[in-house]
Order: C-alpha cells, then structure tokens, then sequence
C-alpha cells in the first residue's frame, strides 16, 4: 500500500503572495494527500499570511487533500498563547502540536503531535495517545531501530516520518536572524525573508554546518530517506513528510510519489532529486544510527 505523502507547514518568512501562490500551485499539481498550513517559527509572522489562508485552505480542500493546521514550536508569552487559544477554538480541522503546552490545551480532543515534541520510545507514545494524539511525526534523528519499535507498539496512532528537507534541530527565544543583521527581535525588521531557505552557518573554518530561520536551528544538509522508503513502508509506517523549501516542490513530491508506488527506480530517484536542488547536500545519517549531517549512499534491507 502506498504510503501518504504529507507537505508539512511552510517554516520560512515567504511574501504572502508567494505563500499564497504556492499552495494554489500544490492544491492543483501536486500528488500529496495533506498539506500543513499555519505559522511554527515566529508569531510575528502570522498576521502576513493571515489575509490569504481561507482562499488556500478552501483551494486545497477543494482538490481533495487534507488540511492540518499546525502550531508554534515555541510559545513566547501570553499573546502567543491567546492567539493559539483562539485558534484552537476557531476550527474543527485537526491541528498539529509542536509545543508541550499545545498539548496540555488539545487534551481530549483528536489531534496530531509534530516532529518538534521528542517522542523517543512506546511510552511517550501511548502517554500522547491516552490524551488524544491519532498521528505523530516523529522527530527527524530517530534511527531505523527505534522507528520499528515504535511503529510496533500497539497504540492506534498513525505515525509519520520527514522524507525530505531541512531537519528542523531546535527553536530559541532568541532570533538569530536579527542577531546576524545587528538587529534586536522585537525590531527585526523581518529580515529572515531574506532568505527563503534559511540563512547558512558555517563553522570558523568555514565548513557548511547548520542554517537558521529567525529562532529557529535547521541541519545544513536536506534529509533525503528516499532510499528508506521501502523499508519504513515495510515497518509499517504509513506517512511520508516533505519539508516546503524554495524550489519545484511539485516535482519533489512527484519523485516520492513514483518512488513509493514503484514507478521509478531509486537512481532515477536520486538523480532527478539532485537535478531539482543542484548544489544542495542531502542527508540520511539519523535514519543509519549514524552522524544526521552523512549521506550513506546503501538503503538499508527491509527487516524481516
């Protein structure tokens, strides 16, 4: 059975124009079966988006695809949280927590947990689902391992992993962004839109290390498991996350896609990948047991 593809939520400072025309674009072209809308990174930048996302949330719905709302990573004080509490209020659509406090507010109520909560082993899983959680996105730096072992436990929580993009590494009061440019947060001047894919970290030696997103830390590299599919698939793990980045998403989506349904093979996969993000380093190390920055070229064998 082919697994779902899920866009998750845009993490960076687009135009909202863009943000807008990029859904529209995905409502109509792209073979995803969910689409995450809604701010995680920065509440400040909410309100930009805010005119276009009944006419999004309406297109993408209309094309079939499910709409999940997704929620801040980090609640930055009582405005964060009133506005998280009216959005809560405000919609039936599932929404996904990224913050221990999301949680706590969408106890009872069927709800998703985003790959921001550390859910590392069965019982943080079945703790969540006795609240209510029926999907979670497991964070990014699991290896194979602990995916089966959770993907066995018997709680009925449909489970997700990132198949594609920046892993996303932590979330800080502070904006690193404004920092970089001499700015202070609450006079940044919004120049995280600067960089539509983050803004590279390099080390004092100048190798690529990390890239930030306004307060938040991103890896360097792109998680690319499109090796792995088969055996997550064989685990029993039923959902496959893109990461939005500034490039042909439809495209990237279209190679999972034909991956998964045994359309293409993997090295036409992976090269068609390459040709869509040249220059861009890709990585599966987590999923290896290994350093999240390596690309380990060999898939691992399905487990038996």
């Amino acid at each position: 059975m082919r697994p779902a593809l899920v866009l998750g939520p845009v993490q960076f400072n687009w135009p909202p124009e863009k943000w807008r025309d990029f859904h529209f674009r995905v409502a109509d072209e792209a073979p995803v079966d969910c689409v995450h809308v809604g701010e995680v990174v920065c509440a400040k930048r909410a309100p930009f988006v805010a005119p276009y996302l009944p006419d999004v949330v309406e297109r993408l719905e209309r094309s079939g695809k499910e709409v999940v709302v997704s929620t801040l990573a980090l609640i930055g004080g009582e405005r964060d949280a009133a506005m998280i509490r009216e959005l809560v209020a405000g919609t039936d659509r599932l929404i996904e927590a990224n913050d221990l406090g999301v949680v706590q507010l969408l106890a009872g109520r069927p709800h998703m947990i985003g790959p921001m909560v550390n859910v590392y082993n069965e019982h943080a899983l079945a703790f969540l689902a006795a609240r209510g959680a029926v999907r979670v996105c497991l964070p990014a730096e699991l290896p194979a391992a602990s995916l089966a072992a959770l993907a066995a436990a018997p709680d009925p929580v449909e489970l997700e992993v990132l198949a594609f993009g920046r892993v996303p590494l932590a979330i800080s009061a502070r904006c690193f962004h404004a920092r970089a440019h001499g700015l202070h947060k609450d006079g940044c001047r919004y120049v995280c839109g600067n960089d539509p894919d983050g803004l590279a970290v390099d080390t004092v030696e100048g190798r690529a290390f990390l890239a930030v997103n306004g307060t938040q830390t991103l890896s360097h590299a792109y998680a690319n498991i499109a090796g792995e599919v088969g055996a997550i698939m064989a685990m029993g793990i039923g959902r496959l996350r893109l990461a939005p980045h500034d490039c042909d998403m439809v495209g990237v989506a279209t190679v999972f896609h034909r991956l998964a349904a045994g359309e293409i093979e993997l090295d036409a996969a992976q090269a068609r990948l390459r040709d869509l993000l040249p220059g861009r380093a890709f990585a599966n190390g987590f999923f290896h047991a290994a350093p999240g920055h390596r690309e380990i070229r060999q898939a691992l064998a399905d487990p038996e």
